[in-house]
């Protein structure tokens, strides 16, 4: 087998990791928005008890729909990234200041986010390369 039929099959693989890896946040932010949009009232209590009111609930709900909707597109996908950051960086601070430890699940959504771009988005492997390390 040739060297460059080894790197396609290894940079498939990679991309399809990488899909995998960006469908996981996706998924789970699309159903905590559907939540927050259908004001679901365990989620209205959760974010009362955290201080906030209802009508906070649906702007929330639809920032974090729109935040996965640009991520999910290629051409804004590194936006979509920035932007679910950000988002996900709010609810850590939430999280935080309730003193709970589901502060957890958003840093890790966060990070398979961005992992899942590096694998499929050859413009962020370049921008952020691996090094080896040298001995």
């Amino acid at each position: 087998m040739s060297n460059a039929n080894n790197q396609s099959k290894s940079s498939k693989a990679q991309s399809w990791t990488g899909y995998i890896f960006s469908a996981l946040p996706v998924l789970f932010m699309l159903m905590s928005s559907a939540m927050k949009l259908s004001q679901q009232k365990m989620v209205v209590e959760g974010f009362a008890k955290a201080g906030m009111s209802a009508q906070v609930v649906l702007i929330i709900g639809v920032v974090e729909l729109l935040c996965v909707i640009i991520y999910l597109v290629p051409v804004t996908s590194v936006l979509g990234a920035v932007l679910v950051t950000g988002y996900l960086g709010g609810a850590i601070m939430v999280h935080v200041r309730a003193g709970e430890v589901t502060f957890l699940a958003p840093l890790l959504l966060g990070m398979m986010a961005w992992g899942g771009l590096y694998m499929r988005d050859e413009r962020i492997r370049a921008l952020l390369p691996m090094r080896k390390r040298i001995a």
